[in-house]
This record gives structure tokens, C-alpha cells and sequence, in this order.
């Protein structure tokens, strides 16, 4: 796991400050994942579409093969013969994540109905458990439905792993780990969050499928 934070720094080294905020952002996926609990991502924008591509490493495989377990394919085999062996074959072990922006008519009705600034506070309400963890991007770090959702998240005993630019915004004052990247422009900032997920889904999939 340590190969790919120093595979990050020799990329980026100027990221090299954020290693001890990686490794606990890193430690909390982790323990979410062996409590059997769920990461729960949300953003705007770039950010929004960031977190469906988090999602998609984390649920599926990323680098490593992640092959059903043989009592499950053996179950498969048994309710559906042939059929069943087709879906064991095309089927992938995955770790639990929900993006929040991904429900649009649950989020335009609440929006539409109640208030669009707590759209994805009442998702976490309803969905999320002690435990859990909440990605929350937001490059200026002010951005308000996330920083709703991340004081629900308290609330829940949600663990909050923050990404944002280098000031942090509001979201710092509510955040368990804040990954502040080293620059205030949004694309810019954007194109550093890319490879810290990447690199933190990559230290996932090591150690829960790297045997």
C-alpha cells in the first residue's frame, strides 16, 4: 500500500505534505469496510462527477481481479446450472459506496419541495450508520449542501474525509481528515484530486483483495 502513496509523491511531489491525511482518509474507508458499512460520496459539478467515478473503482474491480467467492458461485451453480455459472463468471466483489448526487428525482423532488440545500443531508439521514465514512469534495471547501451533509454526518457518527484546495473552506471545521490540495483554482484542484482517489481506492483494493 505504501508503493502507491510513493508512486503519488514521486508524480506529485508537492502533495508529499498530505501523506499522514492519506494514510488516516486511507485507515477510516478501511475500518467503514470491515464493519461492513458504506462509503457515501457527494460534490458539485466536477466534484459531483468525481464522486461517480470513486464510486465506480471502489464497486467494482479497479486493478485486481475480484472473483466471487466459491460458496456463492457454488450457489449460483446450483439454483441455475449453466445460467448460474454465466453470472458467477460475470460477476465482481465489491466494497459498498453510494454517490449522493445519483438519485436524480429523489434529489430534484426534495429540492423542489423542501430545501435543494440539504439534498444530500437527507440521504445520509436516511442511508448512513455509525461508522460509515463520507467522501465530501468541495474545491473552494464552502460549498453549503456539502457542508450540510457533513454536520449530519457528525450527527450520525458518519466519519468525514474531506477533499478540498489549499484553504480548506468551511468544510474544515467539520471534517475528521482534510485533504487540502495545494492550489485555489477549481480545475486545478480537480486535476489533483484525481490521483489521491485513485490512489487511495488503489490502497483499498490492495488490502481487502490483494492475497
Amino acid at each position: 500500500m505504501n508503493n502507491y502513496l510513493e508512486n503519488l509523491f514521486s508524480r506529485f511531489t508537492e502533495l508529499k505534505y498530505l501523506e499522514k491525511e492519506l494514510m488516516s482518509a486511507f485507515e477510516m474507508i478501511k475500518a467503514a469496510y470491515e464493519a461492513d458499512g458504506t462509503v457515501f460520496v457527494c460534490g458539485n459539478g466536477g466534484s459531483a462527477s468525481d464522486g461517480e467515478h470513486i464510486v465506480g473503482e471502489l464497486m467494482k474491480s479497479f486493478v485486481r481481479k475480484r472473483t466471487v467467492d466459491m460458496d456463492f458461485r457454488r450457489k449460483l451453480s446450483e439454483l441455475y446450472g449453466n445460467d448460474g455459472v454465466f453470472m458467477a463468471d460475470n460477476l465482481q466483489c465489491g466494497l459498498r459506496a453510494v454517490s449522493l448526487t445519483s438519485h436524480p428525482a429523489l434529489n430534484t423532488a426534495f429540492a423542489n419541495d423542501v430545501n435543494p440545500v440539504m439534498v444530500f443531508a437527507q440521504q445520509l439521514y436516511v442511508m448512513g450508520r455509525p461508522g460509515d465514512v463520507l467522501i465530501a469534495l468541495s474545491t473552494s471547501g464552502n460549498s453549503a449542501n456539502v457542508i450540510r451533509a457533513m454536520q449530519l454526518a457528525r450527527a450520525k457518527e458518519i466519519k468525514i474525509i474531506a477533499m478540498t484546495g489549499e484553504s480548506g473552506g468551511k468544510c474544515k471545521e467539520f471534517t475528521d481528515c482534510l485533504i487540502n490540495v495545494p492550489h485555489h483554482e477549481t480545475f486545478r484542484i480537480q486535476e489533483y484530486h484525481l490521483p489521491i482517489y485513485h490512489t487511495l481506492c488503489l490502497m483499498v483494493e490492495e488490502y481487502f483483495y490483494g492475497c
